[in-house]
Parts: structure tokens; sequence; C-alpha cells
């Protein structure tokens, strides 16, 4: 028989059922979830032994042996000579690269972020039904194309030679008319202004998921108290969503350094480079383009530490604040 544990609390005795008698008893659930633990081990935690190569001056042919496996076992390990390469060489310019990075992600923060929350609230204040679902039908539509077409249609539309938008600028601005193409101080706001026209109507579909759970009852009790829609919204609709706001603004710190290689690599030229040049950007032209491996990988690791640090703090900050957090 299984042991018996007792809640003091609320006095309901719980029979504690071994993991092979659960396994039995629900044996189809857990065959369900093997394919997610297999796609969890190939491609989340069996590459990370890649990490290795932060750490070794990896080579893919070395001393008459080819393959990756045995470029593990030969290559020289360096220890952190590719870290202080990576924080302190010249060629690198380190400092650039944070710089860059985190420009693009604080504007995504202040104000890619509040967008999908801004826009889920105005949707839940809709009263037909029907021009409600066809709203929400075309926010999600942009989500579905590809970058590549969206970069596409942004040169289009920017162009200085014949870009429409360019052209509006031009009438109203005359020769101060900006070149959002080509100016590298423009880059940012470009990024941001791609991702919020692309992702913020889909990513009302989880604040509008929380928003359905608020208690009606709740609404019902703040009218009869004379509560109008903007104290509704203030004293009922964000407390109810404030714990899914505050998950989701702990995985966007999570991401910080994650500005998305192909958005930025599809708007970048030869005249914006020096603010398109992005810890995703640099990894790629290192590892891919120049075959720098290591180093690469040193920057990959760094990137994946912070991420780390960042959940963590955010996480705790969150506890201290008083909500339940991410975990």
């Amino acid at each position: 028989m299984g042991k018996k544990k007792v809640n003091n609390e609320l006095g309901i005795v719980v029979k504690k059922v071994p993991l092979w008698k659960d396994f039995m008893r629900h044996k189809w659930l857990y065959f369900l979830v093997i394919p997610g633990i297999l796609y969890m081990l190939i491609f989340n935690y069996l590459p990370m032994a890649g990490i290795i190569m932060a750490f070794q001056d990896w080579k893919l042919r070395i001393r008459g042996h080819s393959g990756i496996f045995s470029s593990f076992i030969y290559s020289e390990w360096v220890g952190l000579a590719n870290f202080e390469e990576f924080f302190t060489s010249k060629t690198v310019n380190f400092w650039n690269l944070l710089r860059n990075t985190l420009s693009i992600s604080l504007l995504s923060l202040a104000f890619f972020f509040p967008a999908p929350i801004i826009l889920s609230l105005m949707l839940n204040e809709l009263r037909s039904m029907k021009f409600k679902r066809i709203t929400q039908t075309m926010v999600y539509i942009p989500h579905f194309v590809s970058m590549v077409i969206v970069a596409t249609l942004t040169q289009q539309l920017f162009n200085s030679s014949d870009g429409i938008v360019y052209e509006i600028f031009k009438a109203l601005m005359g020769k101060n008319a900006p070149d959002v193409l080509t100016d590298p101080d423009l880059f940012n706001v470009l990024i941001v202004g791609q991702s919020m026209w692309k992702e913020t109507g889909y990513g009302t579909i989880i604040f509008l998921a929380a928003l359905s759970g608020v208690d009606m009852q709740l609404y019902e009790a703040a009218r009869v108290d004379g509560a109008g829609r903007w104290r509704l919204m203030w004293h009922i609709t964000l407390p109810s969503i404030r714990g899914t706001v505050v998950i989701m603004l702990i995985m966007k710190c999570g991401s910080i350094l994650n500005t998305g290689f192909e958005q930025i690599y599809l708007m970048k030229n030869g005249i914006n480079s020096s603010r398109a040049q992005v810890f995703d950007t640099y990894i790629y032209e290192r590892g891919i383009l120049s075959g720098q491996y290591s180093l690469s990988a040193a920057a990959g690791l760094f990137k994946s530490v912070v991420s780390l640090i960042m959940v963590l703090s955010a996480n705790k900050i969150a506890k201290l604040c008083g909500e339940s957090g991410f975990y």
C-alpha cells in the first residue's frame, strides 16, 4: 500500500502513489510526453556540449583527424583566451556591440513590450463581437508574413528614390526628409517599428486569454458603485492580468541580448553598419563566414550567461515586489 500524507491545514488525507504505479495507470499520457522530451534533449540539451568550443582553439580538421567529435578531442585547450580576445580585442569592439544590442533591446522594451498589452485592452473594450473578431484577425496576419517580405516592403516604402513614405516625408519636410534606410541614428527606430508592426497583434493572444479569465462579477459590482470604463480598467482589468505581464516581462529580460539575427541582417547595409552590428550578426560573421568557431562560441556563451542572470534577477525582483514570479 502507498504511504498516506495528511494535510494538517485542511485535514485531507492524500495517498502517495509510487511512480511506477502512476506510470502504469497513465502510461498513454506519459507516452505523449516522449516527443517533447526528445525534442528538448536533441535541440536544447545535446547542443550544449558545443560550449567546450569556447575554451578551445577549435578546428574542424586537426592532426590528420577530421570530423566534429575528433575536433573536440584533439583541439588545443586555451582556457579563457577566447573570452579575453572577445572583450579586449580592437578588431571585435565589444563595447560597440554591447551598445548597439542594448539600445535596440531597451527601445523594444520601452515601446514594443507594452504595445500588445495596450492593444489587448483596446480589443477587450469592443462591444461588437463581430467587429472584434475581424479586428483580431487583421492584426494577427502580419505575424505570418516572412521577415524577408517585411524587409522588402520596408525597402520599397522608404527607398529614397521612389519610396512612397519617403516622398511623403519629402513633401512635408523638404530637404530635411530623413533617409530611414541609411541613417544610422534611425536604425533602432526602424527595427523596433518593424517588430511592432509584425508582432504586436499576435502578442495580444496571451493577454486576451488572461483577460478572458477575469471574473465578470467584479465588473458588475464596480458598475453598481458607479465606476466608469477607465476605473474598471485601472482597478480590475490591469490588476487581473498583472501576473501575466510580470511573467512576460521576465521572459523579455532574459532575451535582452537577443535582438533577432534575420531582421537585422536583412536591414543592414554598408552605411548603417556602425549601428547594425550586434551580437547576433557578429556571431554569424565570425563563426559561419570567417570560420572562427571558438570566438563565436565564446560570444554565444557570454550571451547565454547574461540571459540567465537577467532571468534570475528579474524573477527575484518580481518576488520581492509581491508577485509570484516565473518559478
